[in-house]
Order: C-alpha cells, then sequence, then structure tokens
C-alpha cells in the first residue's frame, strides 16, 4: 500500500508540475491586450483549452456592446488553474476592400542610407574618412554643412565641393541623433571623397492586402521595404503607389524562391505615406470596383484550417486560391510571422510552385473574414511560407490620416 501511495504522490507531482508549466508558458506567450467586435463574445481558441471570464463578474450589456469600452479578462486553465488578467477593448468592426492586386513602389528615403564603404587611395596611401569620423553602415545622413541631403548628388555636391575641409554631417543611427566631422580627401584622380556609398531611394513590386473606401487608406507588403544591403527599414520621405502588369513567372523550387516579374504601368494609383515592419500604407484609389467589402477579423478569431489568398498572374485577373492555416501564434514577440500557412490550390502550384516574391501582402480570407496577408515564404519549401494578422495591419494604417495632414 505504501509502495502505491508513494507511486500516486510521484505522479500527483508530476502532473502538478506539468499544469504549472502550462500555465507560466501559456502566461508567457498569450498577449496582455485584446479587441472584441462590439456586441461580440471575447474567447481563445486553440489546443489549449482556455475559459475566460469577467473579472468584474456580471457586466452590464453595454460593456460588450459600446465601441470605445474595455473590461478585463481571467484567463484560466481546465480545473480553474489561473494563467493571467487580460484588457479587452471593445471596437466596432472595419469593413475593407481585400486587395490581391499588384502595385509598384516608389519611394525616397529620409535622409540617404549610408550602405557601404570603400578607401580611397591618395598619393599611394589608403584611407576612409567616413569610417575614421564614426560613420557605419546603415546609418541615415540628414545634412552636411547644415544643409538638407535627400539625394546621392547631394552628398557627392557638397563632398566633392569641400576643398578637403572638415565636413559636419548630422546624421542618425538605430533613431538617435548624432554629429560628426568628416575630412575628405583628394583621391589620384584630383576629386575630393569621403569613402561611403549611400542610397537614396528604391522601388519594386508587391501585393496590396486592403483597401478602406471609408478612409482611402490602404495597407500592403504585411513586411517592411527594407535596404537590400543592410536589411535595415528605409527611412521613407516620399513614395507612391503605380499601376503594374504582371509579365511573367519565375516558379519557385526549393532553395530557390520564385518571383512575380512586372512592369510599372506608369500610372499613380496613391500616395505611400507610412514604411514600418507590418507594411506600407498610404491614401489611394479603390483596386476593384466589384469587391465588396469584408469583415476584418480579431487575431483572436483566426482559425487553423482551411482560408485562401487573393493574388494576380500574368492573366491580369484577381483569384482566390485555396490554402491551409497550419498554424496559428497570437504571440506578440513577432508582429509578422503570425500563422505558418501552406498553399493547396493545384492550380497556384502549378502556376508559381506557392509562394513567390512579389506576392507579399496577397490577403488571407477565412469564414467570409480577411484575416491576415502573406509575408514571408519558405527558402526551402516554397508551398508554405508566414502570414501577419490583419488586426496588426490595421493598427498602424491608424497613422495614415495622421501623416497626411
Amino acid at each position: 500500500m505504501r509502495k502505491y501511495y508513494k507511486r500516486f504522490a510521484s505522479v500527483l507531482c508530476l502532473a502538478i508540475s506539468a499544469i504549472q508549466a502550462l500555465a507560466l508558458y501559456t502566461q508567457a506567450t498569450l498577449p496582455d491586450h485584446y479587441y472584441v467586435a462590439a456586441g461580440e463574445n471575447f474567447s481563445i481558441p486553440g489546443t489549449i483549452p482556455i475559459t475566460t471570464q469577467s473579472s468584474a463578474g456580471s457586466l452590464p450589456a453595454e460593456a460588450y456592446s459600446a465601441a470605445g469600452n474595455s473590461y478585463n479578462v481571467d484567463l484560466k486553465l481546465p480545473g480553474g488553474v489561473e494563467v493571467k488578467q487580460v484588457q479587452v477593448q471593445v471596437v466596432d468592426r472595419e469593413m475593407v476592400v481585400p486587395g490581391g492586386n499588384p502595385f509598384g513602389i516608389k519611394m525616397f528615403t529620409e535622409g540617404v542610407m549610408v550602405v557601404g564603404m570603400s578607401d580611397i587611395a591618395s598619393q599611394g596611401k589608403t584611407s576612409n574618412p567616413a569610417k575614421e569620423a564614426g560613420i557605419k553602415v546603415g546609418d541615415i545622413i540628414l545634412s552636411m554643412n547644415g544643409s538638407q541631403v535627400l539625394t546621392n548628388e547631394d552628398v557627392g555636391d557638397i563632398v566633392s565641393h569641400s576643398s578637403g575641409k572638415p565636413v559636419k554631417v548630422q546624421l542618425e543611427r538605430s533613431g538617435k541623433p548624432m554629429t560628426v566631422q568628416v575630412e575628405p580627401v583628394r583621391d589620384d584622380s584630383g576629386v575630393y571623397r569621403a569613402g561611403i556609398w549611400v542610397r537614396d531611394s528604391s522601388a519594386g513590386i508587391g501585393t496590396m492586402t486592403y483597401y478602406d473606401p471609408a478612409t482611402g487608406v490602404f495597407a500592403g507588403l504585411g513586411h517592411a521595404i527594407c535596404d537590400v544591403d543592410t536589411g535595415d527599414i528605409m527611412p521613407l520621405h516620399s513614395g507612391e503607389i503605380v499601376g503594374v502588369k504582371i509579365t511573367g513567372i519565375q516558379k519557385g523550387a526549393n532553395g530557390a524562391p520564385g518571383e512575380l516579374r512586372g512592369s510599372f504601368s506608369g500610372q499613380k494609383t496613391g500616395e505611400l505615406l507610412i514604411n514600418s515592419q507590418v507594411g506600407v500604407f498610404g491614401i489611394g484609389q479603390i483596386p476593384d470596383l466589384s469587391s465588396q467589402p469584408v469583415p476584418l477579423a480579431m487575431k483572436h478569431e483566426v482559425l487553423e484550417g482551411p482560408a485562401s489568398i487573393r493574388c494576380t498572374l500574368q492573366d491580369g485577373e484577381t483569384r482566390e486560391y485555396q490554402i491551409e492555416i497550419e498554424k496559428v501564434s497570437i504571440s506578440e514577440n513577432n508582429p509578422t510571422k503570425n500563422m505558418v500557412i501552406r498553399v493547396t490550390d493545384p492550380a497556384l502550384l502549378e502556376k508559381t510552385g506557392g509562394i513567390v516574391q512579389g506576392m507579399s501582402g496577397s490577403p488571407i480570407l477565412q469564414n467570409g473574414r480577411l484575416v491576415g496577408a502573406v509575408t514571408h515564404v519558405f527558402v526551402n519549401d516554397p508551398t508554405r511560407g508566414y502570414g501577419i494578422f490583419v488586426e496588426n495591419m490595421e493598427r498602424m494604417s491608424k497613422n495614415v490620416i495622421d501623416t497626411s495632414f
């Protein structure tokens, strides 16, 4: 009998430890703040059954039905094991027109970005004035000798006309302002140089995620436009989106991501106002007059299972293709990799091999709602990739109206 009790106590201790570990894991991965549509109940679906209970007991109906209100909810595991308390904010459910149409992006940076360094040969010696002054790759140069610099030519003109005198450089590094002095040297051809390579613009092709007919705001890509050399987010000074015609498709394969090839039509369709970690945003024209608005889903409403994406291929028609949402993570650790998706549609697999470059921003729809957008492809498996919650994009889009004034 004593053996039995010891065995039972060991099993019980293991069970309690497992529940405690699960509670700690759930506490760490679940967000502290949620949104819920006015008049709807809040719940968290998933493989781990989590119950929700109002922290204030029975709340008046208006707490759940009126946008702008908020309330606290206790999250618990089966058996009443407490996880944590979260805040739920009541909002109106947005209605937007889903995209899927390609668009061209032309953007100019705020200042110029340092993307490389090169030594200057002068009188048998080599030196790098910019590096010696403390400038690093990834820095954003905002002004030189008090003059704002917006283009590569601005930098070149100031340095080449310096006559070797120190140039005062105001820059930004990781969001922090800095001032350094660079002393250009005259190279063997007689031109004064600082030893830096800079970039002032970028262009590419992406896919629009949605358009809000109430505000004229559009959202696309689902991730930032980053510099190809540094990987840093390019600071936006001005930009526009233009029409694009898809002219070809490089099919994806294991180890070799494919891409949509296209050409700009030259027709401006919108103004780019924000380049952020969760996508690009601005004011533009409605992408498809025939498309009907759909509701935006909250992140806790996204389910593992069948869904679809909208994208446009060579024939110029925007179509829906079937996918499977294999994994959903509402953790706030990574704002752009919230879902793992897999293309299952035979027609799309035949044409593209799965997800290809240029499809970033393709809207993901499930149960009649817009739930997210495609963001990345798995290099070793082009049929699979990541998606972002549309809730993350929608929160950022609220800043567009303020930016446009």
